[in-house]
């Protein structure tokens, strides 16, 4: 088996499902996770209509037991995995207040995806990355957590003070650099993105760039040859690869 395998977490719509099209477009197996088997098989078929070779793999990342299921299913079928995409990810109304009126439990519900699932996941996915001659951990994150664009006045980004949101985001940048460092002795790069301002279900499609566009840059890493860079942060403006500061 020669084709490159990813799994993709959220993968059913938005980034996550145009990251399995452009990974499926360029003969990738694509395993697109999906909390829902429902929305996962219509999306499934989708990519299966395009031409892709598209697998459904239903996980929960808020789940570790649903997390362990999906990981011996990727071990019994491939008995490896070649790039893994972080990108399930929530922003809940319950966490819209100003600071000040974030309750903690609306920070663990959006931790529950952002942070800890991200962690269960690469966790339970890592010993088949570790199988995998080129392993590759794209974690999608997000401009808003960016320390130095939220705490710089002049930057898009200063008003928007989501401090479940931001905070989850910062978090997945340090868990982002803290998984390289482990791993910087073996062929797996780890890496985060953001995919900029994007309209999807995140934000009641109000983003000005499309799902599509910002699946690129994803895609782009979780493909990423042996010379590229591992332990970054990184965006597709104004060009590929483009560093985004802590």
């Amino acid at each position: 088996m020669n084709a490159t395998i990813a799994l993709i977490t959220g993968a059913n719509k938005g980034i996550g499902l145009e990251t399995a099209r452009r990974l499926g477009a360029g003969g990738v197996t694509v395993l697109v996770g999906s909390r829902s088997p429902e929305r996962g098989a219509a999306a499934v078929a989708t990519l299966r209509e395009e031409g892709a070779d598209a697998r459904l793999v239903e996980v929960d990342v808020t789940d570790e037991a649903s997390v362990a299921k999906a990981a011996a299913w990727v071990d019994d079928e491939f008995g490896r995995l070649d790039a893994l995409v972080n990108n399930a990810g929530v922003n809940p109304p319950s966490a819209a207040a100003p600071p000040s009126g974030t309750t903690p439990a609306a920070v663990r519900e959006t931790y529950e995806t952002n942070v800890f699932g991200v962690v269960a996941v690469t966790n339970a996915m890592l010993p088949l990355l570790r199988r995998s001659p080129a392993g590759r951990i794209v974690n999608v994150s997000s401009d808003l957590g960016s320390l130095a664009l939220m705490a710089d006045p002049d930057s898009v980004y200063y008003p928007y003070n989501l401090l479940a949101y931001n905070s989850s985001k910062s978090a997945l940048n340090a868990i982002t650099v803290s998984y390289a460092k482990e791993l910087a002795d073996t062929s797996i790069k780890v890496n985060a993105v953001t995919p900029g301002y994007c309209a999807t279900d995140l934000n009641a499609h109000t983003g000005p760039r499309s799902a599509s566009q910002g699946a690129a840059e994803v895609a782009r890493l979780a493909l990423l040859d042996a010379d590229g860079p591992t332990g970054g942060f990184f965006m597709d403006d104004p060009e590929p690869g483009t560093v985004v500061p802590w």
